[in-house]
């Protein structure tokens, strides 16, 4: 009867656990839609600032002129068609799209389907990680590691481009999550981040010096240097041999199914985000069977 009533109590609590999982990943992937529709223009309206500023110039760039100071928090949510300013209980994540049937309050425009799938990812992803870490403060870390590496995957898609305002504080958030070992030791870590950079750096300059074209990124780079901090050198191999197994999947599916020119550049840090997603979570399995197949 106790052995009964302890597994009731657990399951009450990992009930509740998920539940709160699922509602406040709801709420980030919310989040994080503003984040990957609203940072690019952040940053392309820096550069052009910045380019002003060093050649001295009064001239602006087209779509500048007029154009109302943006940051992630200003201004607030408006449909892109009609101007009309989302209500908060039009702004409910995955609800609201469902309420309204995919369509602005207002002018009853379509909205982008993008926008609750992020959302569901979210939570999706956010249970998986809860699920197999608990209740613990590694669950908390890997959490943030996920959304962002989301934010990353979906900036990349739109942009072929990882901020650095995003890549640069996560590699120094692995540092210090590892500081105290929660994933791998300290020492593990800070060469996983210099050899995640170094590796795809040497790539990077092998194959310009080949053929005189880029194959990827700086972002790359501080990318695999970040998933290095958080997952230690030793998984660096998988990390690449994994992203490079979903690029090619995918890529060659782009190709034969949706019919995309082979010649048209495909970013490479969505697949090293999904590697390093599943690394963080079955690392040690996949390296079991690693060994396994080269034994």
């Amino acid at each position: 009867m106790l052995l009964n009533d302890a597994a009731d109590l657990a399951q009450d609590q990992l009930a509740l656990f998920i539940t709160a999982v699922v509602v406040f990943a709801l709420l980030i992937g919310s989040f994080l839609n503003v984040v990957i529709l609203r940072l690019p223009v952040m940053m392309e309206r820096a550069w052009r600032r910045d380019a002003q500023q060093m050649l001295e110039s009064d001239v602006s760039f087209a779509g500048d002129a007029g154009s109302e100071p943006i940051s992630l928090a200003h201004p607030p949510s408006t449909c892109p068609k009609c101007g009309h300013r989302i209500r908060a209980w039009e702004n409910v994540p995955v609800i609201s799209y469902v309420f309204l049937r995919g369509r602005c309050g207002q002018c009853r425009a379509p909205i982008s389907m993008r926008y609750p799938l992020v959302e569901i990812a979210t939570a999706v992803l956010s249970v998986v990680v809860a699920l197999q870490f608990g209740a613990s403060w590694l669950t908390l870390a890997a959490l943030l590691l996920t959304w962002a590496l989301i934010a990353l995957t979906m900036i990349d898609i739109d942009h072929q481009l990882l901020p650095d305002s995003i890549t640069l504080p996560l590699l120094w958030l692995g540092l210090i999550v590892n500081s105290q070992g929660l994933l791998v030791p300290l020492d593990d870590a800070l060469w996983g981040a210099v050899f995640g950079y170094l590796s795809l750096w040497s790539v990077y300059w092998g194959f310009k010096l080949l053929t005189g074209k880029e194959g990827m990124g700086y972002g790359d780079f501080k990318l695999l240097a970040a998933l290095g901090a958080w997952l230690g050198w030793q998984a660096l191999p998988m990390v690449i041999i994994l992203s490079s197994l979903v690029g090619a999947v995918i890529g060659i599916a782009m190709i034969l199914l949706l019919g995309r020119d082979k010649n048209v550049p495909i970013p490479f840090g969505p697949y090293l985000a999904i590697a390093g997603w599943i690394v963080l979570l079955w690392g040690d399995v996949l390296s079991g069977h690693f060994r396994l197949l080269s034994a």
